[in-house]
């Protein structure tokens, strides 16, 4: 824990105090060297929701005191991917938390451009939460094409796959699998609608296959970001199935072409991080309460090193808590 000056912003920036901040899986890859942050120190904290305190003299479209959530990429908005709505590819971006300081602090300095109204039915915790977990769900399930009345397999009960149920039965899915490990995780998956398949009894796909007859589901979202479980994935798949990959890891795992893709013209689909152009959508789906991150599946902690870095030891194990969010001050 330090103390830093205020950041002093630009003419194209807005400084929000932070209302809260999320602690992302991502962060704990940061802290442990297995994903480069640059330059150090680093105030990590990508998940961030507050009040804006000071807007830079460019800036027209958002005021002071404003209740805001921030889009985690600082993008250009010239490059050839950001004219194509590709910001995530952008040629000069760089990551709010990783690449510049982000919103484990009272304070954070970011681009006005990516800073987006919060509700007022949203409160802070979920503002922040949905920055990462629930907008990179909304990104897999757009990414894979997700037809009203389709099935839907989401590996892995977390922070994104609480947000992928809500978000797969807004957007019209019919049948919603939630695959996971943790009996915990899955009775609350079945509280939101998704039918329970407990990857300790069995090989996940071949349950899933049983349970829709024979016909496997039409998307799979894998988010855990292991070869057993994209293998699951891919093989849960039915005829014309896409499965889309969020979860990161380094290994590979096998895929057998006519039996998993060919036979079925299915595909496997890539998905890195989400858009801009999606946040209103998603702060549309929590205003009218269709997403949702109650309390009982958060944890709130202070902005206090000790219990930081506990949050992030804790990242590896099994936990019954779904989020864990640092609130520097009081709610809101």
């Amino acid at each position: 824990m330090e103390s830093v000056p205020v950041p002093a912003i630009g003419p194209d920036d807005v400084l929000v105090r932070v209302g809260a901040a999320g602690i992302c899986h991502s962060d704990a890859h940061y802290r442990s060297g297995v994903s480069n942050v640059k330059p150090l120190p680093m105030t990590l904290g990508h998940e961030i929701s507050g009040v804006v305190e000071e807007v830079g003299g460019n800036v027209k479209h958002i005021a002071k005191r404003a209740r805001v959530c921030v889009h985690y990429l600082a993008t250009c908005g010239l490059c050839h991917y950001c004219f194509a709505g590709q910001e995530q590819f952008c040629s000069t971006g760089i990551m709010i938390g990783k690449e510049r300081d982000g919103g484990y602090a009272e304070f954070v300095r970011v681009p006005a451009r990516s800073v987006f109204l919060l509700p007022e039915e949203v409160p802070f915790v979920q503002g922040a939460i949905m920055m990462c977990s629930s907008t990179t769900s909304l990104h897999a399930l757009r990414k894979a094409r997700l037809k009203a009345g389709e099935s839907v397999a989401i590996f892995g009960f977390g922070g994104l796959g609480f947000s992928a149920v809500q978000l797969a039965r807004a957007l019209g899915a019919g049948e919603i699998y939630a695959v996971d490990v943790n009996a915990s995780k899955l009775r609350t998956a079945i509280r939101f609608g998704a039918i329970p398949i407990d990857a300790r009894k069995g090989d996940a796909a071949e349950q899933i296959r049983e349970a829709t007859h024979g016909l496997g589901v039409d998307v799979a979202l894998e988010l855990v970001g292991r070869p057993e479980t994209m293998d699951g994935a891919v093989r849960s798949l039915g005829i014309l199935g896409r499965a889309a990959l969020v979860g990161l890891t380094r290994e590979r795992f096998p895929v057998a072409p006519y039996a998993n893709l060919l036979n079925k013209e299915a595909e496997i689909i890539g998905v890195s991080d989400h858009l801009a152009s999606e946040m209103p959508l998603l702060l549309e789906l929590a205003r009218s309460g269709k997403l949702q991150i109650p309390p009982t599946v958060t944890r709130v902690i202070p902005l206090e090193a000790k219990a930081i870095n506990t949050a992030l030891d804790g990242l590896d194990k099994v936990t019954d808590h779904i989020r864990t969010v640092i609130e520097p001050g009081g709610k809101g």
